[in-house]
Order: structure tokens, then C-alpha cells, then sequence
């Protein structure tokens, strides 16, 4: 069967699905968001309240760093108090990744090559595999192997990917199948020509990301093209936002980059404009006010918001709420698409919030469908 719109189609990469706690990752399987506390893991009070405002951002996935003895102590509490699957950052101490596995881990975030001999790799895949553990291979090009540095001169792609390679035959030997591999770096060209090359050497699901991207908005353009891309050519299985900023700010940037894709949809997709001196309302504020207010809202629908009447009426037309500016404080509503009425200034924060709920509600119901499914944009 032909697809409507084929120009929005994308060919997803086929990968062998694992589970990581309740979560499946790749397969047919939807793209799942991560991202990683930045608390003290010993602190267990504060990671878990961490851990709670990335749920509410809509988080799939949540990684701990556990350098020492005193975090994955506290990781057991961690695991009980969450409701999605905790993965365990491990660097260099093998004994921390079979403390973490026992703690009820989900997953463990491990350079095998930095755990040490085989027999420390084995000890932990058999931990693995008797807590029911996914692993997952991080390579980052920040901190390859020595003897891959001398025989490549520099980080590169070919180097990433052998990197991966080896871990990967480290884990295959020890009969361990259930892995997702990453191969990051801060460089955007050498990430995505590393994550292409994966691609098409392995079968396991990827990881994506952009590591030490920078801050809120200088990262999430970095990611948002180097992830976008990937995304975009259908690889991927899972998505991390390295942002140097909150947790839940990468989570929030990561659902954007998959609804821009139409590969996830959750919450309010916000379509608005630059704003100009042709606004009937102070269109910055009003989104940002909106974005705030309805930040509550899970369910996949579209709002779109626009100064004007030049491209306003169009826009509407596509979305399930829309507001075009007019003149004298007096702004056109429309509703799935069609003009319904008017609202003045004083009311329309308020008005539009009460809309974008009752048609929430409504699709929840069953009662309503998106103009987002309508017109083949949702996931």
C-alpha cells in the first residue's frame, strides 16, 4: 500500500529488539527517550525526586552514574521508587556493574574493554544474565583505546565502530546477546559517520547521541542535527540529549526532535511564528505562557498560534487548536481546523489552555481524533 505522503516517510533500520526492564528497544519497537541524573546517586532522596520530574517530562529510560560503593547501595531504593527502567553508568570497578545487576538494574552502561581481563567481563555478563540485565556498550571518542588512537592517529570513524566491534566480540564470547551499542562524540560529523558505518556492520539496537553537546540551546541544535540526521536515515532505537542542563530539559528536547520526525508524539505539538509588527498579540510571551500551562498534557494533539492573518488561517487549518491575531485585542479561534469564534486578549491564555484539555479529553475518549493523524503527521 502507497503512503499519502511519501515525502514524510522514513525507512527505519531493521534491528533485533531487546528488553531493557519493561521497555523494549529496537525492533518495530518505538524510540524510546532517555536521559541521566546528575545528583549524587548515594543521595537517593534527591536522585529519586530527579528521577520523578523526568517521569512527568514523559522519560522512557533513566541512567545513574554509580562510581562507588555508597551509590549503588543506594540504588536499590532508587529502583523500587521508580516506574521506568533504571540502567547503571559503570566505568572501570567491575564489582560496582554486579552490585548494580543485584540492586535491580535494568541495563548496565559499560566500556567492556575498561572492566578489565575477560574473566572480570565474564563475572559480569553472568551477573547480567541472572538479574535479567541489558548492556549497554558506550564508545565515546573522548576516551578510545590507546593502541586505537596510535593506529589511527585521531579519533574517526573507523575507529569508533572497531572500538564497538571489539566490545561487542567481548560480550558475543561470553554467549550475551541482549546489548545496544553507542559510539558518540561532541563532533557532529564524526558521530553521525561512525553511527552509519555501525549501522550497517551490526544487527543490535543503537543508542544515539551527541556527547558533551553543550548548553540548552547550543546542544540542542548540535543534537537536534546530528540526531535529527540519523534519525531522519532510520537509525536509531533510543536517544540521549547530552545537554548541560537539566534532565528534564533533555527529555523534553529529545520528544521534540522525535515529533519534528513524526516518530514519537506526546504532549502539545506548537506550531507558531517568529511574531512582526503585524501581530495582534505579543506572540513570544503568549507561546511561552502556553508551553508553561499545558506542559501537563500527554496526550498527542497540535495547537497552532500565530500573530496574523497571513499564514494564520493555513496553519489553523492543519491543527486541532488554532489563534490568529487580529485587531482591537479581538483574536479568531479555530477548531479542528475550521473558525469558530472570537476571544479577546484578557481571556485567551486561559480560554486556549480549557481547549487544548477538553480536546485532550476528548481523543482519550475516543470521541475525536487529531487533525495531527488526520493530515499524517503523527507517529
Amino acid at each position: 500500500m502507497s503512503s499519502i505522503r511519501p515525502w514524510r516517510d522514513i525507512a527505519r533500520r531493521t534491528s533485533r529488539q531487546i528488553m531493557v526492564g519493561k521497555v523494549p528497544v529496537g525492533g518495530t519497537s518505538p524510540i524510546t527517550v532517555q536521559t541521566m541524573t546528575n545528583t549524587l546517586t548515594s543521595d537517593a532522596a534527591a536522585t529519586i525526586a530527579q528521577i520523578k520530574r523526568c517521569e512527568d517530562a514523559g522519560v522512557d529510560l533513566i541512567r545513574v552514574s554509580c562510581p562507588d560503593e555508597a551509590s549503588t547501595a543506594a540504588l536499590r531504593e532508587i529502583v523500587r521508587a521508580a516506574e521506568v527502567p533504571i540502567i547503571a553508568d559503570i566505568h572501570f570497578h567491575y564489582k560496582r556493574a554486579l552490585e548494580a545487576a543485584d540492586a535491580g538494574a535494568a541495563c548496565l552502561r559499560i566500556n567492556p574493554g575498561n572492566i578489565g581481563s575477560s574473566e572480570r567481563v565474564a563475572e559480569v555478563v553472568r551477573a547480567a544474565k541472572a538479574n535479567g540485565c541489558a548492556i549497554r556498550i558506550g564508545v565515546n571518542a573522548g576516551s578510545l583505546e590507546k593502541d586505537l588512537l596510535e593506529k589511527y592517529g585521531e579519533p574517526c570513524p573507523e575507529a569508533l565502530v572497531e572500538s564497538a566491534l571489539d566490545h561487542i566480540k567481548l560480550l558475543q564470547d561470553h554467549d550475551f546477546h541482549e546489548y545496544k551499542v553507542a559510539v558518540k562524540a561532541s563532533d557532529v560529523f564524526l558521530a553521525v559517520a561512525a553511527y552509519m558505518q555501525l549501522a550497517d556492520a551490526v544487527d543490535c539496537p543503537l543508542h544515539l547521541g551527541i556527547t558533551e553537546a553543550g548548553g540548552l540551546i547550543g546542544g540542542t541544535v548540535k543534537s537536534s542535527i546530528g540526531i535529527g540526521n540519523m534519525l531522519w536515515a532510520g537509525i536509531g532505537d533510543t536517544i540521549r540529549v547530552s545537554l548541560s542542563a537539566e534532565p528534564e530539559e533533555e527529555v523534553r528536547v529529545g520528544y521534540e526532535i522525535l515529533k519534528s520526525l513524526g516518530l514519537r508524539t506526546r504532549g502539545v505539538r506548537v506550531v507558531s511564528c517568529p511574531s512582526c509588527a503585524r501581530q495582534g498579540f505579543d506572540v513570544i510571551r503568549t507561546v511561552e505562557k502556553l508551553e508553561d500551562a499545558l506542559q501537563h498534557i500527554k496526550t498527542p494533539m497540535s495547537l497552532s498560534v500565530l500573530g496574523c492573518v497571513v499564514n494564520g488561517p493555513g496553519e489553523a487549518r492543519e491543527t486541532d487548536i488554532g489563534i490568529t491575531g487580529g485587531g482591537n485585542g479581538k483574536h479568531m479561534v479555530y477548531l479542528s481546523g475550521v473558525t469558530d469564534h472570537h476571544v479577546h486578549d484578557a481571556d485567551m491564555i486561559g480560554h486556549i489552555v480549557k481547549l487544548v484539555e477538553a480536546k485532550a479529553a476528548e481523543i482519550e475518549a475516543g470521541t475525536s481524533v487529531s487533525m495531527d493523524v488526520a493530515h499524517g503527521k503523527a507517529a
